[in-house]
């Protein structure tokens, strides 16, 4: 049960790592920033100050 859990667990991981490599590339092809909330604020941030490697 402890590895399905396991297995499971790496393939949401790499799903969402895969999402957010696309989310990045598509913001880089728009030219338009990236909107987070950092300490409880909303923060644009543009995409060109974030690493390629993701």
């Amino acid at each position: 049960m402890e590895n399905k859990l396991k297995e499971l667990e790496n393939k949401v991981r790499k799903g969402l790592e895969s999402s957010y490599k696309k989310l990045l590339e598509f913001k880089r092809q728009k030219n338009t920033p990236l909107i987070i909330t950092k300490d409880g604020k909303i923060v644009e941030v543009k995409v060109n100050t974030i690493a390629n490697n993701g």
